[in-house]
């Protein structure tokens, strides 16, 4: 050790990643992000999604801090709050954490994931802090996402809305 050495600053080591879930990852099958209840996504406080104006899906009203991947595939894009990704036979998937969340500007959200990653159906890829969220006035929902809907018969819920379910479990299914 230097003289000087003393005086550097320490860079913060980066946080755990959390491990992965057993998720069912079934073709045209999108599970749970999240641990938590279900709602349909004309339910989700914002006329975008409820509107389904970024495709059709659900939501996912949060237990916990970690959101996973709902599908295999490759990492498109990422933002503090949100991931896209897609799948090897087309599909693209939104799964964005929060309503007006952008707001924030990353603060209460640690990415796993980088774009051009490739992921497995329940990879953890976003941390969020909750109490950021709320305690910024926003809905922390974590809301799901088929982006490339019209390229499909449906898109569908494969669980009841209000349904509790834990993160890797079957929510929504893709018609072809």
């Amino acid at each position: 050790m230097g003289l000087f050495d003393m005086f550097k600053k320490k860079e913060p080591a980066a946080p755990a990643k959390p491990a992965s879930v057993s998720a069912t990852a079934a073709p045209d099958t999108l599970c749970a992000p999240a641990n938590g209840r279900v709602i349909a996504m004309t339910d989700v406080p914002d006329p975008v999604f409820s509107g389904e104006v970024l495709g059709k899906g659900c939501a996912v009203w949060p237990e916990d801090d970690i959101v996973y991947a709902p599908v295999s595939g490759t990492v498109t894009v990422t933002m503090g709050h949100a991931v896209g990704l897609s799948t090897d036979d087309g599909v693209e998937v939104l799964v964005h954490i929060g309503v007006d969340t952008v707001n924030l500007q990353g603060k209460g959200f640690t990415g796993y994931v980088k774009q051009g990653d490739t992921v497995k159906a329940g990879d953890p890829v976003i941390k969020m802090d909750r109490n950021v969220i709320k305690e910024a006035g926003y809905p922390d929902c974590v809301v799901l996402a088929v982006s490339n809907t019209a390229e499909f018969a449906g898109v569908e819920l494969a669980v009841e809305p209000e349904a509790t379910v834990t993160a890797g479990t079957p929510v929504v299914k893709v018609v072809r």
